[in-house]
């Protein structure tokens, strides 16, 4: 079996994903942290998008991958990982939608809500990355707080239903990635519902170690920004 080498910027909830998913999965691999390095020729080189969370391993075809969702299922589908990514079509099949769902969906007014107050750079094109003064700016942001419920209680009221989690009785990869993004909206404390306080808590207590330590990165970068006032 080739080295996985993940490449990781911790504060980023991207890139506790994949940090959780290697842990929880049992394979062996290193980590890189790679802050302030991901424009470098040496690092672009091998990934031109410039992103993380990458692996990098021998197997594939070019080398890396990068891509939370893409590593897990990769990963999953290499090492026969049923416990995180059923094998059976049909639960693949919603835990694939949950992912596509919150990449699609619900991140983008995530990312929109929160990116300022974690001083993270937003897309070209959306206000916050515009010339617009800031009352404009923080009305736009509001506007995305407020959009998040909606697509939040789909993962209660679709995905979840009865069961503790979207995988089932235990996490799936669609679990990961749902967890580690709320773990972001603790920066705007945004007032998450009973059902998801206690969900994020079950996954962790299900994963231990292996959901805490990355988790407690996030937690304390949002502890250092919001120190700043």
């Amino acid at each position: 079996m080739a080295d996985i080498k993940l490449n990781v910027i911790k504060p980023s909830v991207n890139n506790m994903s994949a940090r959780v998913f290697l842990r929880a999965s049992g394979l062996g691999f290193t980590e890189n942290d790679v802050y302030g390095q991901t424009r470098t020729p040496e690092y672009l080189a091998a990934c031109p998008a410039h992103l993380t969370p990458m692996i990098e391993t021998s197997e594939l075809p070019n080398g890396v991958l990068w891509e939370s969702c893409a590593i897990m299922q990769y990963l999953s589908n290499k090492h026969g990982l049923e416990n995180l990514y059923p094998r059976d079509p049909e639960r693949r099949a919603m835990i694939d939608s949950a992912m596509f769902y919150l990449i699609g969906t619900f991140y983008p007014y995530l990312a929109r809500a929160t990116y300022p107050a974690l001083n993270f750079p937003q897309y070209p094109g959306e206000v916050g990355h515009s010339d617009a003064d800031a009352p404009t700016k923080e009305k736009a942001r509001q506007a995305a707080v407020e959009a998040l419920a909606e697509p939040l209680d789909v993962f209660r009221s679709f995905y979840i239903k009865e069961k503790p989690f979207i995988g089932g009785d235990r996490p799936s990869i669609a679990d990961i990635r749902l967890a580690a993004t709320l773990e972001f909206l603790a920066v705007i404390d945004y007032p998450l519902p009973g059902w998801a306080k206690a969900y994020v808590a079950a996954m962790e207590k299900s994963l231990g170690d292996a959901y805490t330590e990355p988790a407690n990165d996030v937690r304390g970068y949002i502890g250092y920004v919001r120190s700043l006032g």
